[in-house]
């Protein structure tokens, strides 16, 4: 019991030292002073009348030579058409692609996305969502196309916004864990997901490679199924410079994030093989590692001295390296609570789990 216990240890200490710890030392760099390219911004909307009242306009400020925004009304009936017509009377580089009922399309965000790709000016195309809210008015000039032409995917971040409350911090909390992988594994050359509230890719990967049609009867997937698709080494760059960081709304019931993770549990079923095993693996030790702890506390007095030194040292070498990751991706504050919420996460992740694959299949995106 005590050797698998340090087994799950040393799988642990595989992604703590060799992926998150990368990125905790990851240079961070200088937000170019100009824009090379021109960019298309994609937004899609579905009854968003609150959040694009309060967040497009820091879209249509950005510090940036020339761009457009794309927004996509997904059949709205709240009132965002009717914003939308007045805002495009004032910005001439806002551009409304209005989706109406019709039996004869998909209905979901994949297929508004594609119609916003279809609909932008320029390649590179940048993604963020609704209710976002860029950090800065320099986001675009970091999220631009890189002065090397072979990067094709730009891996941006995208932190939720603090409020009270134990959901809140655990929203947070599963959102830093999510991006020190994402982010950590690109570094070390195996990208394999993006989140779409902020994220950049060329017009022509999408089209080269015909788009969501390999997934498209999947609900979400619309960032990282695409990316985990056709992300590679070569062609993948990430940024982390705060300034280019992307603020989100998150959730602020129970219900609603279990809905949202639901989505996002169904896409994960589709990423490639060597990523679901790498995945799957650190959950699996981490399950593992508690539930050979726990059985070792039934064993004799120096068996559970061991445990709980192994235990101990696990937080320790977690407590060397996640406060400084966590104040990097703008979660400082929850430096003194990560074992607590360590654990929590992995409760709650077992448990959406279990509901995604027992629960009712259908989800919309909205």
């Amino acid at each position: 019991m005590l050797s698998s216990l340090a087994f799950c240890l040393l799988i642990q200490l595989y992604y703590v030292l060799f992926v998150h710890l990368k990125l905790a030392n990851a240079t961070i760099e200088e937000i170019p002073a100009v824009s090379r390219k021109p960019v298309s911004v994609i937004v899609c909307a579905r009854n968003e009348i609150a959040n694009l009242n309060q967040y497009l306009s820091t879209l249509m400020s950005q510090n940036y030579v020339e761009y457009e925004v794309v927004v996509v009304n997904d059949r709205s009936w709240d009132g965002t058409e009717e914003y939308l017509d007045e805002m495009d009377k004032k910005h001439p580089n806002l551009k409304v692609v209005k989706i109406l009922d019709n039996d004869k399309f998909i209905a979901g965000k994949k297929f508004a996305v594609t119609m916003g790709i279809k609909a932008a000016k320029y390649d590179w195309l940048v993604f963020t969502d609704a209710d976002c809210m860029p950090a800065t008015e320099n986001w675009l000039l970091d999220m631009q196309q890189p002065a090397d032409d072979r990067v094709e995917i730009v891996l941006g971040y995208s932190p939720y916004l603090k409020r009270r409350g134990l959901l809140n911090a655990l929203i947070r909390f599963e959102t830093f864990f999510t991006a020190a992988n994402y982010l950590g594994f690109a570094i070390k050359g195996m990208p394999y997901m993006g989140v779409g509230r902020n994220m950049a890719y060329k017009k022509a990967l999408f089209f080269k490679n015909k788009g969501f049609a390999a997934h498209m009867h999947i609900p979400s997937g619309d960032d990282d199924l695409f990316v985990n698709a056709h992300a590679s080494s070569n062609n993948t760059e990430i940024r982390l410079n705060p300034d280019g960081h992307v603020w989100s709304e998150p959730k602020t019931t129970w219900s609603g994030y279990l809905k949202q993770k639901k989505r996002h549990f169904g896409a994960g079923k589709l990423y490639k093989s060597k990523h679901k095993f790498v995945l799957s693996m650190q959950i699996i030790f981490q399950f593992l590692f508690y539930g050979f702890f726990v059985g070792c506390l039934f064993l004799s007095r120096e068996a559970q001295y061991v445990a709980g030194g192994i235990l101990l040292f696990s937080i320790v070498i977690r407590s060397l390296v996640y406060p400084k990751l966590l104040k990097r991706l703008n979660y400082g504050d929850l430096r003194w609570w990560f074992p607590i919420l360590d654990i929590l996460l992995f409760l709650f992740l077992t448990l959406n789990g279990f509901l995604a694959m027992f629960g009712k299949k259908k989800v919309d995106w909205k």
